[in-house]
């Protein structure tokens, strides 16, 4: 099957849930592809996949990523290898899929689609010490130079449709709302989305190109040779901004010094549109809505009642309908530099 096809096939044809995913099944799948495990696995912290450490009696540990079935197909998959790879060949550190088996990255076994890294140490980022948001910006700044030579054919975008809207469309469908927050909720939701429609027409034209996508400092691992990037899974298209604001905290003073900081850094490899800041708040409401309805798409999934106990309890939705009237208030603000 070519990857055009691929592209259109459902994700359900990868059948199996996480609950069939055995200890077995993980070495199992592993030897299948010529890593010889010696039986310890180490479930790291991971909700949306599942992800471990796997040691070997004749090398180094190794990481194998277990994509939730059902989310990604396999040319959305590849496309992600392929981007994290064409940053390995302009030297960037991120950490690549290992190519193995068939001289493939990605995998499938028993209905599961995997992908094998090298294990990678380091620490979070301190932002507070001078000079590590300018090194950042960086290297943001180089990711999205090769990020802009080509689009995405097959990942999504991050966009009002797919965060926004589709967000309010299954939390209304799907009753997590409880009964008397239920109309305060969608109320203003729909200002908050009207809101973010409002930061878009502000910024214009913006271009957009394949970005980290999820860029916080989790995702940053700093070593004494400075940071590396991991975790490409929510690599989407969309604009530069985004991988930017997550890095930025505090009052509005701080944040400006902190936006300085990165944009010297980030204006090295690639041009910075101040229009984009427009996007910041529309961007961080886009974030918090998806949020909410990514727990309860996943609340079938036993390890998330488990992890995030106070999701879907009346207090929560009180909490989200603060947060969103905030985020109203928020985006009419003129944006973090004048423009």
């Amino acid at each position: 099957m070519n990857q055009d096809n691929e592209s259109t096939v459902a994700a359900a044809n990868i059948s199996s849930s996480f609950s069939d995913l055995s200890p077995e099944i993980v070495l199992d799948a592993l030897e299948s592809v010529g890593i010889h495990g010696d039986g310890r696995l180490l479930a790291l912290n991971s909700y949306e996949n599942r992800v471990y450490q796997v040691w070997r009696d004749d090398a180094a540990p190794l990481v194998a990523k277990f994509y939730r079935p059902a989310r990604w197909t396999p040319a959305q998959i590849r496309e992600e290898h392929d981007f994290v790879q064409a940053m390995v060949e302009q030297e960037l550190p991120v950490v690549p899929a290992m190519t193995l088996a068939n001289n493939k990255t990605l995998h499938e076994y028993n209905g599961f689609q995997f992908a094998v890294f090298a294990k990678h140490g380091g620490r979070a980022p301190e932002l507070e010490q001078a000079g590590t948001l300018e090194w950042l910006g960086r290297f943001i700044g180089r990711i999205h130079a090769i990020g802009a030579i080509a689009p995405y054919f097959y990942r999504p975008a991050l966009d009002i449709a797919g965060f926004g809207e589709a967000s309010r469309d299954y939390l209304l469908a799907n009753d997590f709302i409880p009964p008397l927050l239920r109309t305060a909720y969608f109320s203003v939701l729909a200002q908050a989305l009207d809101g973010v429609r409002r930061c878009y027409d502000r910024a214009g034209a913006i271009a957009t190109i394949r970005l980290h996508g999820d860029c916080h400092c989790g995702n940053v691992l700093w070593t004494d040779a400075g940071p590396h990037f991991v975790d490409f899974d929510d690599s989407r298209t969309g604009p530069a901004i985004q991988d930017l604001w997550m890095l930025l905290s505090g009052d509005r003073a701080d944040q400006i010094k902190q936006l300085a900081d990165l944009v010297a850094g980030y204006e090295d490899f690639q041009e910075f549109q101040p229009r984009e800041l427009y996007l910041v708040e529309g961007l961080r409401t886009l974030r918090l809505v998806h949020y909410a309805a990514w727990l309860a798409r996943r609340w079938d999934d036993p390890a998330f009642p488990l992890a995030f106990p106070w999701f879907n309890t009346e207090r929560y939705w009180q909490d989200r309908i603060l947060e969103l009237r905030e985020q109203v208030a928020l985006m009419d603000e003129p944006p973090l530099w004048q423009l």
